[in-house]
C-alpha cells in the first residue's frame, strides 16, 4: 500500500524528468499562447496537459513516448486553433466565448447577471478587489472570456473605450 519496489519509484523519477523536459520544449516551441487563459478552450488545454503528464507519470500501461507524442496534438490541436482564430472570425466565435457587462452607469445588468449566474455579492467581491472603495467611483463591471471580472473605474467624462464592442442590451441598445 505504502510501497511497492524500487523499480516503480525510479520508473517515475526517470520517466518524470524526461516527460518534463519533454513538455517544457514543446511548451517553449509552440509560444506563449499555448498556456494563455485567454478562454475556457485554453483551461481545457492547460487541464489536458496536466492530466496527460499525471497519466504518464503513474501509469506503467502509457509509455513515456506515448505521452510526449500527446502533448505535442494537444500542444499541436491547440496553435492549430488559435492560429485559425486570428485569421477567421468564425473559428474564433466557435471557440471563444463574449465578454460580458454586468454593471453600468450605476446600475447591475439584472438579465445579463441572472445569465451568467454572478451574484452581486461578487460584484461587489470584484471592486474591492481592485481597491475601490465606492460603487459610484466604477464606470463598468465585465465578465470576461476567460471568467475573471474586470473592474473599469469611471474617467473623469472621457469615453470608455476599453467597452468598445462589448454587446448589453440592457445599459443601452447596441455596443458601447
Amino acid at each position: 500500500m505504502f510501497f511497492n519496489d524500487w523499480s516503480s519509484v525510479v520508473r517515475v523519477i526517470v520517466v518524470g524528468a524526461l516527460a518534463y523536459v519533454g513538455l517544457v520544449l514543446l511548451l517553449r516551441t509552440s509560444g506563449k499562447r499555448t498556456l494563455s487563459k485567454m478562454n475556457a478552450f485554453d483551461l481545457i488545454v492547460t487541464v489536458a496537459l496536466g492530466s496527460t503528464l499525471a497519466t504518464v507519470l503513474l501509469s506503467r500501461d502509457v509509455a513515456l513516448i506515448d505521452g510526449i507524442t500527446a502533448f505535442a496534438l494537444l500542444i499541436g490541436l491547440q496553435y492549430l486553433i488559435t492560429w485559425s482564430s486570428v485569421r477567421w472570425p468564425y473559428v474564433e466565435k466557435l471557440v471563444k466565448a463574449e465578454p460580458s457587462l454586468l454593471f453600468f452607469e450605476g446600475k447591475f445588468l439584472e438579465g445579463t447577471l441572472h445569465q451568467q449566474r454572478v451574484t452581486h455579492a461578487e460584484i461587489h467581491a470584484a471592486i474591492r478587489a481592485q481597491g475601490v472603495p465606492r460603487l459610484e467611483d466604477v464606470a463598468a463591471v465585465v465578465l470576461e472570456t476567460d471568467s475573471s471580472i474586470s473592474v473599469v473605474k469611471k474617467a473623469n467624462g472621457d469615453a470608455l473605450t476599453s467597452l468598445a464592442g462589448i454587446e448589453h442590451t440592457e445599459a443601452r441598445s447596441g455596443s458601447i
